[in-house]
């Protein structure tokens, strides 16, 4: 505190002098009666920034606009992921459905073939015979036709296998070659067992047979020599051995079963034969699969364009 700003009365008191404490202490916190307020002091003001320029709005705007795509195509990625790996499930899950189904028309396939088999014919294994023979036989046909050859002869020899199925199915199962067999060497009187006369009728008269088919064969075969005895010989002991097997009793169930394979073969056989003796069209067959169209109309149009090109261009 300044005292000499403000003095009080003092009070002497012998050597020691003090101050008077009736008077009241002059107030020092408040202004004088006709002092004024200062103003506060006025902050100091940098240089203001001048406005940006068209270009620099129009940098920053395009990197705006930069980053607002990249985002869009952040998340565009992101979401062809997600969706690429549910797709990815989707087919997944899809492909083992469709195996599954083809495994169970497989299996569907195969039981009804071993079951016909065991019921009809009497064991399992003519229904893996049969069914083997059956998808190698539709394997063919649908070769056959998709190198040109025309569903009316796969029909036709499909036609021809079954007569000749029924006719040996028939034929085997009733017995009816055996009881043939019978009646011929019982006819003569020959000397042999009758339990073996259907066996040695059948093996003669099979290989007869066998022999007068391969004269006929060696006759026609443009080769001589060698190839005509083949022939001959060749076709002898198959009459032989088809005598032979006709001579067997099978019973119902074994002769369908052979009725049904040997149709299946001869299906096969009748296909080979029409196809050897036809051939195949290689011209047709490779009109499908060559644009002859588009490049002739190409050829056509590359013609009229030099036609009509001054001289000089294009040469």
């Amino acid at each position: 505190m300044d005292l000499d700003a403000h003095p009080r009365p003092l009070i002497r008191n012998g050597s020691t002098i003090l101050d008077d404490p009736t008077t009241p202490a002059p107030n020092t916190s408040s202004p004088a009666p006709n002092a004024t307020t200062p103003p506060p002091p006025a902050r100091p003001r940098g240089p203001r920034k001048p406005p940006p320029s068209l270009k620099a709005q129009i940098g920053a705007t395009r990197d705006a606009a930069m980053a607002l795509v990249l985002a869009h195509v952040e998340l565009a990625k992101a979401e062809a992921t997600s969706i690429a790996g549910q797709v990815g499930q989707v087919a997944a899950l899809g492909a083992l459905a469709f195996m599954l189904v083809i495994f169970a028309v497989f299996l569907l396939v195969i039981g009804i073939s071993l079951g016909l088999g065991e019921w009809l014919l009497g064991s399992m294994g003519w229904g893996v015979i049969d069914g083997v023979l059956a998808f190698l036989a539709v394997a063919m046909a649908a070769l056959l036709v998709a190198v040109g050859i025309s569903a009316r002869r796969i029909g036709r020899a499909l036609l021809g296998a079954i007569v000749v199925g029924i006719l040996v199915g028939v034929t085997l199962g009733l017995g009816l070659l055996n009881q043939l067999y019978a009646a011929i060497g019982g006819a003569p009187g020959l000397a042999v067992d009758p339990g073996i006369r259907p066996l040695v009728v059948g093996m003669l008269l099979g290989g007869f047979i066998g022999l007068v088919a391969g004269i006929i064969a060696a006759v026609r075969m443009p080769v001589s020599g060698g190839g005509r005895f083949v022939a001959l010989a060749g076709l002898t002991v198959l009459g032989v051995a088809i005598g032979a097997f006709t001579s067997i009793t099978f019973g119902p169930q074994v002769g369908a079963g052979i009725g049904i394979t040997l149709g299946y073969i001869g299906w096969m056989a009748f296909m080979g034969m029409d196809v050897a003796r036809t051939g195949i069209d290689v011209e047709a067959l490779k009109a499908r699969f060559y644009p002859s169209q588009t490049i002739d109309t190409s050829k056509e149009t590359l013609e009229w364009l030099q036609k009509r090109m001054p001289p000089g261009i294009g040469s």
